[in-house]
């Protein structure tokens, strides 16, 4: 996308929007930092932002075929509940994230962003009939607001949408068995730091097996949710986003434009 065609899109969004799509890019070219993209494939998605919009189910997402370390605030595709396009855009939106994010979108309207990840060490996990095992202390924090949803084929099938809405329940944590991992917030800066912790959680979790490994203790598990709020300030993801961004900034703010 050229600077003219930029500006465009720029100009059509509100300042919300556009600080959302930032948010959004940053979040993409922060994913492929540290290697949890899958070439073009896996998403990530973003409510479109305030009061007076027309539609609280439009959304954004990746254009289908870029790589995530190319994406820009401006090349992000919006679209409605029918996958239809809001905005013009050269690329196509691939139909198995939308009937992902499409589901989870409208069935949890609390919902900002939605990010959804292939890596090894996540899938690994994903298809242990045990799922994740509260061995870690990044582990007890996934497992404070986790769930589970079984593997249904690749998510082309509108049908399924029901399911994932129903099993994901009111979790920022989900595992797709034998697929994935799943996290969801109120801002991308939540859902980041979520899928940061419950990727950990599995690389951690992949490494220890065939060792002999010690749980953590249940009653400590119940605790965790409160500690973990006191140990980001109640501030969630917004702990840490400042400091990835002006990570990215070091590397390559080309995400903003």
């Amino acid at each position: 996308m050229n600077a003219k065609q930029q500006n465009e899109v720029r100009a059509q969004v509100s300042a919300e929007e556009w600080q959302v799509r930032v948010d959004l890019a940053a979040c993409y070219r922060l994913v492929a930092l540290y290697g949890w993209d899958d070439i073009v494939f896996t998403h990530i998605s973003a409510r479109v932002p305030g009061p007076n919009h027309d539609d609280p189910h439009h959304f954004l997402i990746n254009p289908y075929g870029m790589m995530f370390e190319e994406i820009t605030a401006s090349s992000l595709v919006k679209v409605d509940e029918d996958c239809a396009k809001i905005l013009d855009s050269p690329y196509p939106v691939n139909p198995a994230g939308f009937v992902i994010h499409s589901a989870i979108h409208f069935g949890r309207p609390d919902v900002q962003c939605v990010l959804h990840t292939h890596t090894p060490d996540g899938v690994a996990v994903a298809a242990q009939k045990d799922g994740l095992l509260p061995i870690s202390q990044q582990a007890t924090i996934a497992l404070a607001s986790l769930s589970y949803h079984d593997y249904e084929g690749i998510a082309v099938n509108n049908a399924e949408k029901a399911q994932l809405v129903s099993d994901l329940g009111a979790s920022t944590n989900f595992i797709l068995r034998n697929h994935g991992l799943l996290t969801v917030g109120p801002a991308v800066a939540d859902a980041f730091l979520m899928m940061f912790n419950l990727q950990r959680a599995c690389e951690i979790q992949v490494r220890a097996q065939g060792a002999a490994v010690t749980a953590v203790d249940p009653r400590i598990l119940a605790g965790v949710k409160a500690n973990a709020e006191k140990v980001t300030k109640g501030l969630g993801g917004q702990i840490a986003w400042p400091a990835l961004l002006r990570k990215l900034d070091r590397l390559d703010a080309g995400y903003k434009s």
